[in-house]
């Protein structure tokens, strides 16, 4: 599978364990960073380029820290097409996926040690949407809100 990976500082040790992992698992990796340890950069920044991968069809999945997995799954989130959760528990990891059609799993670098992060990861990429009636009529509603909140909201072109 074709997966984006991201972080700021604060999930840079994980985020580098994590990613030599998913490789030796035989994915497909776009790392879009941070590459290297800078404690003034800016978890947007990454969760941005990781929601965005997504959203453009460069990555199925994305997998994306910072301290808490907080701030990042919020950033994600404001990317239309993205369904962001922070999970930190593999029950979650998976269902986000099964019921919500999830596709971007944030975690916190600061919460998490690298074998329960390994099994988020894990659970989350071998996730499938069931596609159950309930769950389409839901991720519907969910893409109406979207949709109607876009239609509202004036572009400016800042920021």
């Amino acid at each position: 599978m074709r997966v984006v990976i991201g972080t700021d500082h604060a999930g840079l040790a994980l985020k580098t364990e994590i990613a030599d992992w998913l490789r030796k698992r035989g994915h497909d990796l776009i790392d879009v960073g941070a590459h290297e340890y800078v404690a003034t950069d800016d978890y947007p920044d990454f969760a941005k380029a990781v929601a965005e991968a997504v959203a453009e069809g460069k990555a199925e999945r994305g997998v994306l820290l910072c301290g808490s997995g907080v701030g990042a799954c919020v950033v994600a989130n404001k990317i239309p097409g993205i369904r962001a959760a922070m999970c930190h528990d593999t029950y979650s990891a998976r269902q986000g996926v099964e019921h919500d059609d999830m596709n971007v799993l944030c975690v916190g670098g600061r919460v998490v040690g690298p074998e329960l992060a390994k099994e988020l990861v894990s659970a989350f990429l071998g996730a499938r949407f069931t596609g159950e009636e309930r769950h389409v009529r839901r991720l519907d509603k969910l893409r109406a809100i979207e949709t109607a909140h876009l239609a509202r909201t004036p572009h400016t072109g800042a920021g």
